[in-house]
């Protein structure tokens, strides 16, 4: 399971509501200091929904709409979350227009989260890769947000706005359906003598 280096929504502190203020000001300095705290983030996160050929447009949407929104803003989440939110909703908003049912290239997405075999099988690996880019765009957020980001379920909820219920069920049904998509890939490589591959470290619920 990867976990974050950071974590993007942690309580806004004092320095948050300055450079909220700077920038509402339109402050050209504060402007670029958000966007540079923020861009390899929320680029990460929407590269892993949309997939790279549409994450560099998407992304862009999703700093015009921070900048635009900033004057709405009133701290209710943390900066993080509320970028974050935007974020989700924009990927998932441009793949409903693309018509594409939520579907992107196998070699449009990053590593994603994998079991121990996967990370050290370049094989296996892209097989995860082909899986995760057959899911809905929907599963694909809350996966990255989870399993990737190592967000918990309570700030996966309030990105997403939803229950912390929901959260927990579509990443459920998230898992269940990787599990049946790397079927048998996995099956292939315990064939192999990869052996089984381990359970997720947050109550069993991973691929295995």
């Amino acid at each position: 399971m990867v976990r974050p280096r950071a974590r993007p929504t942690a309580a806004s502190g004092p320095e948050d509501a300055l450079l909220i203020e700077a920038c509402r000001r339109g402050e050209q300095r504060a402007m670029e200091t958000l966007y540079h705290q923020y861009k390899r983030r929320v680029f990460g996160l929407v590269h892993r929904i949309v997939g790279a050929a549409d994450a560099e447009e998407v992304a862009q949407d999703v700093f015009v709409r921070v900048f635009r929104g900033l004057g709405s803003f009133r701290g209710d989440a943390a900066l993080g979350t509320w970028i974050y939110r935007l974020a989700v909703n924009a990927s998932l908003s441009h793949v409903a227009r693309r018509g594409r049912r939520g579907e992107v290239g196998d070699d449009e997405l990053e590593r994603v989260a994998a079991p121990e075999e996967a990370r050290r099988d370049p094989r296996l690996s892209e097989r995860v890769e082909a899986a995760m880019a057959q899911l809905p765009a929907g599963y694909r957020a809350i996966l990255v947000l989870h399993d990737i980001e190592g967000l918990s379920h309570e700030e996966c909820a309030a990105i997403m706005d939803c229950r912390v219920g929901t959260s927990k069920s579509q990443l459920h049904k998230a898992r269940g359906r990787m599990r049946e998509l790397l079927g048998p890939a996995l099956a292939a490589e315990r064939a192999r003598g990869g052996g089984p591959v381990p359970a997720s470290d947050d109550g069993g619920e991973g691929l295995a």
